[in-house]
């Protein structure tokens, strides 16, 4: 069984899990990886989730506040070994869980077009493609989804 833990930014865990996000983004972005990673930084993110398995780090998200009664979902990772037993969906439930107790109204994400696991999570976790926002409109390598949090079922 996992355990979620809420902490921040400055957890080794999410720093290192993290650091292979950021591998594997830079491979599948190419080119327009420094565009996208300039959106990415983790330093004074306050709600971070990392899940364990004895003792492991399988996973890791975090919110972001982005205007008002909105979180953004940001760093959501599982290292591809570790896919498909679903631990992104349990982080991102918590970190859903999170943003509502903090009252806010709804969470937005954007994830790259060539991410289809991601795609797929989000689809799956009940979130629904919106138009781009903030940075990502007019980027055509963005997908961007929402998820009014009183739909969280």
């Amino acid at each position: 069984m996992i355990k979620l833990i809420r902490t921040n930014s400055e957890n080794l865990d999410f720093i290192a899990l993290v650091k292979d996000l950021d591998h594997d983004l830079a491979i599948r972005d190419g080119a327009d990886h420094s565009f996208y990673a300039q959106f990415n930084k983790i330093d004074a993110i306050k709600y971070v989730v990392v899940a364990y398995l004895d003792d492991l780090p399988v996973g890791c998200g975090a919110l972001k506040a982005f205007g008002e009664n909105t979180m953004e979902v940001k760093r959501m990772f599982v290292p591809f070994a570790l896919r498909g037993r679903g631990y992104a969906l349990s982080i991102l439930k918590e970190l859903e869980k999170w943003a509502s107790e903090m009252n806010s109204k709804k969470c937005i994400l954007e994830t790259g077009v060539k991410q289809h696991e991601a795609i797929n999570l989000y689809t799956k976790a009940g979130f629904k493609v919106t138009p781009n926002y903030g940075q990502y409109i007019g980027v055509e390598n963005s997908v961007c989804f929402e998820k009014l949090l009183n739909e969280m079922g």
